[in-house]
């Protein structure tokens, strides 16, 4: 003789109503669409202090080749300013013409790239130059790489543009 099972003790065997499936499915879209903006936020914050480590090094490193420049350690023509020609010239290296056996200056081990620039975009192509005969507010690429910026024309959460950073 087989067990039939009958009224309340039937229903707890079927499983989920197609109503309770819905219910889950609105719920978990709602905690999906509420998650959204906060995982923006931390994606563009990660960015922005990137943003702002990328150009600390590169600054840190342009103005150790131009101590170095100024100490006499890296040759140099006398209307030069004693800044790098490029940034490739912060990883590739100068010769030290203080050291006695040629040994090169490194200021940097590779080049950061601009967070916030294309990814098929190279580092050194990602920044905006500005030479030092530019003055501040033209910012203009020359014979010398003075200082670096992004290229970007987003606003930071703060509301200035990444550019004037």
């Amino acid at each position: 003789m087989g067990l039939r099972r009958s009224g309340p003790a039937r229903r707890r065997l079927r499983g989920f109503t197609l109503i309770e499936m819905l219910v889950v499915l609105a719920l978990v879209g709602l905690l999906a669409a509420a998650a959204r903006p906060v995982l923006e936020f931390s994606v563009r914050r990660s960015q922005e202090f990137a943003l702002r480590e990328a150009l600390r090094q590169i600054r840190t490193a342009l103005d150790a080749y131009k101590r170095a420049a100024d100490e006499g350690r890296i040759a140099r023509q006398v209307d030069d300013s004693g800044y790098p020609p490029d940034l490739q010239a912060l990883v590739r290296g100068v010769p030290d013409i203080k050291s006695p056996n040629g040994r090169k200056l490194y200021f940097l081990r590779r080049l950061p790239r601009d967070p916030f620039a294309p990814g098929d975009v190279a580092a050194e192509d990602g920044w905006a130059l500005r030479a030092a005969d530019s003055g501040p507010q033209e910012r203009r690429a020359g014979r010398d790489v003075f200082d670096v910026h992004s290229r970007s024309e987003r606003r930071a959460l703060d509301g200035s543009l990444y550019k004037d950073w």
